[in-house]
């Protein structure tokens, strides 16, 4: 009798040991081959997956749309991202007209045009946007596209009344390279083209120079001038070099007439070319054997 009423009792055990477990494991359930499954004593939530198992849902289970979408998977909608639009292009050989002749002058602030702005596009403008294109990593079309002209806008202000007329350049003051703040020093920026003669980190002088071509370039670095020759003529192109100021091997800082009549069409053999004769004379004056010469970009 006693051992019918423990039979009795483990069953009942039992029963509502297997109801408790359905309770708990009420979710969503799997397929054919899950239905004879035991129940765990916990089923994890929605939220924390069983080790080794996806993820699953009341949502998940009986959303309609596909396993894929965004709302089935439950990741948040992901946008592609639209390429940037090409470069449209705003002026470019022929072109005529009130902004070609901004372009002209702002492009003469930075020493790319070195003719009167006329507001007409042509050879000389384009030749020079595709070398200011160049020098900054650009497609050097020779057109000015937006690209182009945002890049010129930051690095120059609005001309003035005498600048768009040819009869001034405001230059931008270029930066001084840091090895030219101390002492007795030519500073010459290829960037902006100019040298600035600089006594203990205050420029004394500033004028236009350009350099020699990709076949000739003008050395970077740091020197001392070692010669200096008020008349001096190249013994090997034997051109007029005067207000010679030597700084490396044959290369020499000195006066170019050609560049004072071609401008920036023109290139040196690697010598830094200087146009306005009265500064370059002023500053032969001043510069000493020994003072350091500083050409970066």
């Amino acid at each position: 009798m006693r051992r019918n009423q423990r039979t009795t009792l483990i069953a009942r055990t039992l029963a509502a040991t297997a109801v408790i477990a359905v309770a708990v494991g009420c979710g969503p359930q799997g397929g054919a081959a899950d239905a004879g499954a035991p129940a765990t004593p916990a089923a994890p939530s929605a939220s924390t997956p069983a080790k080794g198992t996806p993820a699953a849902s009341a949502s998940a289970a009986t959303d309609d749309k596909p396993s894929g979408s965004p709302a089935a998977s439950g990741a948040p909608a992901t946008k592609t991202a639209k390429p940037a639009p090409p470069a449209k292009v705003l002026m470019s050989n022929g072109s005529k007209g009130a902004q070609v002749k901004e372009l002209q002058a702002r492009l003469a602030q930075i020493g790319w045009f070195d003719d009167t702005p006329t507001g007409t596009y042509g050879a000389a403008t384009t030749a020079a946007v595709k070398g200011f294109q160049g020098k900054r990593g650009l497609p050097a079309t020779g057109a000015t596209d937006t690209v182009t002209w945002d890049k010129l806008l930051g690095m120059t202000t609005r001309p003035t009344a005498d600048e768009l007329a040819g009869r001034a350049v405001n230059k931008p003051t270029a930066k001084l390279d840091p090895r030219c703040m101390t002492g007795r020093t030519i500073c010459i920026n290829k960037t902006s083209r100019t040298l600035s003669w600089v006594v203990d980190g205050k420029v004394q002088s500033t004028m236009d120079v350009r350099f020699g071509s990709q076949y000739t370039p003008t050395r970077e670095g740091v020197f001392k001038v070692f010669e200096k020759s008020r008349d001096h003529v190249s013994t090997i192109y034997h051109t007029a070099m005067p207000f010679a100021m030597f700084f490396s091997g044959g290369q020499a800082v000195h006066y170019s007439s050609d560049f004072a009549a071609r401008g920036y069409n023109g290139a040196s053999h690697g010598c830094v070319n200087v146009r306005d004769k009265a500064k370059v004379s002023a500053l032969f004056d001043q510069v000493h054997i020994g003072d350091k010469v500083v050409v970066s970009w």
